[in-house]
Parts: C-alpha cells; structure tokens; sequence
C-alpha cells in the first residue's frame, strides 16, 4: 500500500504537468495570455514541487547508503509525523540497521570466543599479509615461545632475530617439521606447519608452532618412571619364586643340620631346586637384557623345549612360593610335546600368567589353577593357563594387551602386553577367554614346525 500511494502521487503530479502544458499551449494558441502567464508561473511551481517530492526520497536513500558505505549502523531514522512512503522506507533501514548490528555482534562475540580459546591453548598461532609482512593475529603463547613481545609486522622479527626469521618466515612447511630455534643463548625444540589462505585479494600465511621442549623433557620423565616400575615388575616376578625356593632349600639344610636322623636331606630334591634357581637366575639376566632393547630385538635364541621339562622347572619354582590354598596343577597328557621358543623368554610368559591367575584367584573359594598343553590337528601347540577366578569384564578386555594398562593398584601394566610381544617374536599369538564369575583362560599358540633362523 506503501507503494502504491507513492506510484500515485508521482502519477498525479505527471497528469497534473501534462494537463497544464496542454493548457497552458491552448491558452498561448487563443492569446489569452494573462491566463498563460499563470499558467506558466503554476507550472513552474508544479514542475518544482514535484522534483522536490522526488529529490527528498532520493536524498534519504543516498544517505543511508552513505551510512552503509562508512559502515555506520547505529543510526535511527524516526517515522512519526512522516508521509507514508518515507515511514516505510524509514522502517525499512531500521531494520536492515537492526539486523546488521546483531550479525556485527554475533560476529564480535565469537571473535572474542574464539580469541580466548587461542589464547588458553598453549600453541603459538600466527597469521600475517604475505604481501606486507602485517600480523593479521597472534597469540601469546607465540610470542611467549619466541620470547617476543608484541608486534605489528614480522620486520620486527628479522631486526630481532633474522634466523628466527628465515626459518619460519622464509620457508614453507606443508606437513609439521620438527625445528632447533636460537633463543637467546638456548636452542629450543619447535613443531612448525604452514598453511595459506585468500581474504579477497589478499594472501595470508599462517604458522602454527608447538614448543615442544617441556613435552620431550615430561615425556621422557614418564617414560623413565614407568621402565623403572616395568623392570621392577617384572624382576619381582622372576625373584619371589627364587627367593622362596632359596627359602625352602635353606629350611631343609637348617633342619638335617639339627637333626640328621629326623630330618634326612634329598639330594635329588636340593639338585632339582639348585638347578631350577640357576635356570630362572639366567632366564632374568636374559630377560634383563633382552627387554633393554625389546623394541628392536634383533634376535631370540630358538630351541627345541621338552615341555614336560619346562612344566617340571616352573612347578619346582612356583609351588613352593604359592598360597598353599591355590591348587596349581601341570597337567601333559604328551609327555615328549615339544615346542620351537626361547626358553628363557617361555618361562617368562608363563610365570606372568601364572602370577596373574594366582592374584585373580585371592578371594575365589576352592582357587584352581591349571597349566597344560595339546597339540592340535593342524600342527598348532598350545599351552594354556586357566583358572576359577572372577574372570575379565568385556569392557576391559580389549585393553589388557595395551601397555601399561592395569585395573590392580601397584600393577604395572606390562605383563601381558610384554608376553603378547614375545609370542609375537616368535610368529605366534596369544588369546583370551575369559567368562565373568567363572574364570578365565590364556593359550600361547605356536604355529607348526615354527622354523627361526638365529638371528
């Protein structure tokens, strides 16, 4: 309706001129000339009035497009007291007003937002023009890793430090590259990337730098703490067998040295025992040595093992030292089945399961523990450990190999995820099966006629 009246004030005035001149042309044609001489003078007025009416509309959209030009949005345009035509176009830049101060401000908050997460995140962030060398944004974290202050152009860098510089202005990394920067007197380790982007015709470069010195120096820190709980772990398990079959012998010899006739001491026995310490005191110097460098092992010492040998020597060191409530059992029904490993490596498997299964079994009633090994028809031997104990909840059974993951309170993580390496070095694998509140076994699978070169 706006609209229309103002179309109809335009047609009016158009109608009004075109009615006067032909008038005013008849009056001149008859000579009536006083009467074109007014009609003249209200022409002209006609004729003034209607550029005015135009020319006032004109003027209040040039000035609101010079408002938009300046980007000057806080203004108010008042529509009382004003002809319908102007209130609607009134109403209609305040609006437009309106809305460009709440896209402004929507705008400004997330900047804001995202300025104070740059600035919380303890990467340096960077983006400057790459045509004149002005900081777009910066972060303290950069400037901090640079110990710059701030600054408005990376000329400021080059007076600064000109090898700082030419490495992170001169060149480009697409992917992150590792980086020695001079600060001060120190080298600092950095990770570097780059990235660029256009804002029009404008080209920008941004760096995105990592000072990850205090990360390597905490990395290493950690990882020196959790190889000591490792070799710690893993010696005590080797050790408390030693110590209690040390223990017993040491009983057994005080005992026949008191009274010999009461008490007669086994030679076989004090053999078997000796020789079962020696063997596991080797097994943990080669352990020992075999985990310094377990990642890149470069060779495992393969043999032919009589299980029924092996069985023997572990049930001579854990017995003694187990909870004398816990029924351990060997059990193997081919006593000449061999399998191809390192049997110092072997033993040290089986002594973590067995270990395990003894502490999962604490608070079991009647606690059972069996140890044996089958061969099965394609070739394949086992040997497996299982017991009675509470089993392995699914949502921690994906993790169990994962180093360093325990759910016990001075575990150290790394029992099973160091036997499932093992097996792997040997080309064979470990599995678990494992039913909550029933129990839970482990088979060491060894492939057939397993043939390892010595490495």
């Amino acid at each position: 309706m706006t609209f229309k009246s103002y179309h109809t004030g335009v047609l009016i005035r158009i109608f009004l001129l075109i009615l006067l001149i032909g008038i005013l042309m008849y009056a001149v044609l008859k000579t009536y000339y006083l009467v074109a001489t007014g009609l003249g003078v209200l022409l002209v007025l006609i004729t003034y009035e209607f550029f005015r009416f135009l020319g006032r509309r004109f003027n209040i959209i040039e000035d609101f497009f010079e408002s938009v030009k300046y980007r000057d949005f806080s203004r108010n345009y008042l529509e009382k007291n004003k002809s319908r035509d102007i209130q609607s176009l009134y109403k209609g830049f305040n609006t437009v007003n309106t809305v460009v101060r709440e896209i402004n401000s929507e705008k400004e908050t997330q900047y804001l937002y995202l300025q104070k997460i740059l600035e919380l995140i303890d990467i340096g962030i960077l983006a400057y023009n790459t045509k004149n060398g002005e900081v777009l944004w910066a972060n303290e974290a950069f400037q901090e890793s640079l110990n710059f202050p701030s600054f408005k152009n990376i000329s400021f860098v080059k007076s600064r430090n000109a090898k700082v510089h030419q490495l992170l202005f001169d060149n480009f990394y697409s992917e992150a590259n590792t980086l020695e920067i001079p600060i001060k007197k120190e080298t600092i380790k950095v990770l570097v990337s780059n990235a660029l982007f256009n804002v029009g015709e404008n080209s920008f470069k941004l760096i995105v730098l990592h000072n990850i010195e205090d990360t390597l120096n905490k990395t290493e820190s950690e990882a020196w703490k959790k190889l000591l709980s490792v070799m710690t772990h893993e010696i005590m398990n080797s050790i408390a067998p030693i110590s209690s079959l040390a223990g017993t012998l040491k009983f057994q010899a005080e005992m026949h040295q008191k009274n010999p006739e009461d008490n007669i001491l086994n030679i076989q026995d004090l053999n078997a025992g000796l020789f079962s310490i020696e063997k596991r005191s080797e097994g943990l110097l080669k352990f020992a040595k075999t985990y310094r460098s377990l990642s890149k092992v470069t060779n495992i010492d393969i043999e032919q093992i009589q299980l029924r040998e092996l069985f023997k020597s572990l049930e001579n060191l854990l017995k003694p030292g187990k909870n004398k409530d816990i029924t351990l059992d060997f059990d193997l029904i081919d006593s000449n089945l061999k399998v191809e490993a390192d049997a110092y490596l072997l033993e040290q498997v089986l002594i973590n399961l067995v270990l395990n299964a003894m502490e999962a079994c604490e608070n079991t009633p009647n606690p059972e523990i069996k140890v044996f090994a089958v061969k099965k028809f394609d070739g394949q031997v086992v040997i497996s450990v299982t017991d009675n104990g509470p089993g392995i909840s699914e949502e921690i059974k994906d993790q169990i190999f994962i180093p360093f993951f325990t759910t016990k309170k001075e575990g150290s993580g790394i029992g099973l995820s160091l036997s499932k390496q093992i097996m792997t070095l040997h080309g064979g694998k470990i599995q678990v099966n494992s039913i909550e509140n029933k129990g839970t076994l482990i088979s060491l699978i060894f492939k057939e006629n397993t043939a390892f070169k010595k490495r």
